[in-house]
């Protein structure tokens, strides 16, 4: 693996010292980047220079020497060219409402939250233009399939950046891509952002079944058939049918519903052997965007008329007291059409 050129290397931010944010960071440090973590926990913060590890989520993954980790906002964002934001859906509004003022104008912002803000139903890209006073050279959303810890250990992996501006996009393509993580661009944002934040729905269903021990068909019926929905809704809102096909869609849709490591499939298996939202969602420490998300996609979907009866049903169970096992047994029931 090559160093990247001294034209293409620089000054990066990575703000939310989570799982992702922190694989994110470790990834630009190793290639070369200039690169500042930002935390919101002082204390976390202390022991991460102090132990050169995240512990609490990528434990065993060393920091590069060169990545730097702070809570002072100035400190990481006030030289960055380009800013990813990983912080969980429920909280991006907060921390951009503190931190938005010392992004330079001149930054690339990536968003690489999957999820849809409760209430307003923004995707994160519109949360971040609607909080941030500052109007950045370009904004844009990292998606596809992608766990932390495994692109943190140097596996291949391929996402997604969606971002409308063509110039923009290739500068931070060439930016990330390095060593095993290759960005594709796609000029379809709200595609690859819907598509990122319903496949956690979709997940939470396929972890449902797992734990109703249904076996491969139901788990391919629901992969289908929710990929479907997903863009339906989608379309409806703006993206393009075909990128529901690509790393955003089809291959993050994939990943998160069989993959062993995916949050929302494992709430969903818990729920599937019976636990409450409450029991299956105790003690965790990372967020499983799709629990937030159901809420927000039914609203969205009922809005927008778009029917999508997996992610109802989804709901139902999370949040209407429907029995996992008649959730399923309702979509069979449904009305006959055609695909």
């Amino acid at each position: 693996m090559t160093e990247p050129s001294s034209s293409s290397a620089m000054p990066f931010a990575v703000v939310g010292a989570g799982s992702w944010g922190t694989a994110l960071a470790i990834h630009a440090a190793s290639a070369g980047h200039d690169v500042v973590l930002w935390g919101h926990d002082v204390d976390n913060v202390a022991r991460l220079r102090e132990e050169r590890e995240n512990a609490a989520y990528l434990a065993g993954i060393p920091f590069p020497a060169t990545l730097r980790v702070t809570a002072v906002p100035e400190e990481a964002l006030r030289d960055a060219r380009l800013v990813i934001s990983a912080v969980p859906s429920r909280f991006l509004r907060d921390v951009w409402a503190r931190l938005g003022s010392s992004v330079a104008p001149d930054a690339h912002l990536i968003s690489a939250t999957k999820g849809i803000e409760e209430g307003s139903g923004l995707r994160m890209t519109e949360l971040l233009r609607e909080v941030i006073p500052v109007s950045v050279r370009s904004l844009s959303a990292l998606s596809g399939p992608s766990f932390a810890r495994e692109l943190a250990e140097g596996q291949p992996t391929a996402v997604a950046l969606g971002c409308a501006d063509a110039a923009a996009a290739e500068q931070v393509q060439v930016a990330l891509s390095y060593g095993p993580l290759r960005v594709y661009r796609n000029s379809d944002l709200i595609g690859v952002e819907i598509a990122g934040a319903l496949k956690n729905v979709i997940a939470l269903a396929a972890g449902i079944a797992a734990g109703l021990s249904l076996g491969a068909n139901s788990s391919a019926a629901l992969i289908s058939r929710g990929l479907r929905e997903i863009s339906r809704l989608a379309v409806e809102l703006g993206g393009r049918a075909e990128t529901m096909m690509g790393l955003a869609g089809l291959g993050d849709l994939v990943l998160t519903c069989n993959g062993p490591l995916s949050r929302n499939r494992g709430v969903g298996v818990a729920i599937g052997r019976g636990q409450t939202l409450d029991e299956a969602t105790r003690g965790m420490t990372m967020v499983a965007e799709g629990i937030a998300t159901t809420r927000s996609v039914r609203q969205i979907a009922r809005r927008h008329g778009v029917e999508m009866p997996i992610a109802e049903q989804v709901y139902r169970v999370l949040y209407g007291g429907t029995p996992a096992r008649q959730a399923i047994d309702e979509l069979l029931a449904r009305a006959l059409v055609e695909e």
